[in-house]
């Protein structure tokens, strides 16, 4: 059993950073691909970036990609997703995932196995 606790969720200025961190509780994380969504008021959950067990291995959504990036410390049980140049169609509220398919960078949410609480992100324009 993995739990997942996000954090880092804020209100921003367009055009400024975030950096969302999720810890996971269980000594399996590291075995697992870790993945972020978003997801806004009356809109369907969405993915974000994902990221192999091992780190080496990264893949993002066109709509953020060369913005965010997606990271992990095993040896802390965290995953970070660092938000740059921020959107107000970035405002949502983001979750944290793992898939037991440690080397799988799935997109789509019913392939993860755990997820978070959500931490809001607000982008003021």
């Amino acid at each position: 059993q993995v739990q997942l606790v996000e954090s880092g969720g804020g209100l921003v200025q367009a055009g400024g950073s975030l950096r969302l961190s999720c810890l996971a509780s269980g000594r399996t994380f590291r075995r697992y691909a870790l993945g972020w969504f978003r997801q806004a008021p009356g809109k369907e959950r969405e993915f974000v970036a994902a990221i192999s067990w091992s780190g080496d291995s990264t893949y993002y959504a066109d709509s953020v990609k060369g913005r965010f990036t997606i990271s992990r410390d095993n040896a802390k049980n965290t995953v970070y997703l660092q938000m740059n140049s921020l959107k107000p169609e970035d405002t949502a509220v983001y979750y944290c995932a793992g898939n037991r398919a440690g080397y799988v960078l799935a997109v789509v949410a019913g392939e993860y196995d755990y997820w978070g609480q959500g931490t809001q992100v607000t982008v003021s324009s």
